[in-house]
């Protein structure tokens, strides 16, 4: 996996503020939600990966650049 920039860590905390509804398209992990679950991101890590809150109760990060999500 490369390491995202610092520039596009920001640009991905501007496009995905907190409070964010997105929807999973896809997700490269066992323990993932179903497509089409809805979640509400509440932040954005060092390697821009969202942190999400999963309708599911799960709070799975979405991974920068391997996870899919459509932004609501």
């Amino acid at each position: 996996m490369k390491w995202p920039t610092k520039e596009e860590v920001e640009q991905v905390r501007r496009e995905y503020p907190p409070g964010t509804i997105v929807r999973l398209v896809w997700m490269d992990d066992p323990q993932a939600p179903p497509p089409g679950t809805t979640g509400k991101v509440i932040g954005v890590d060092d390697t821009a990966s969202l942190l999400v809150e999963w309708q599911t109760g799960s709070s799975l990060n979405v991974l920068y650049g391997i996870d899919q999500v459509k932004k609501l």
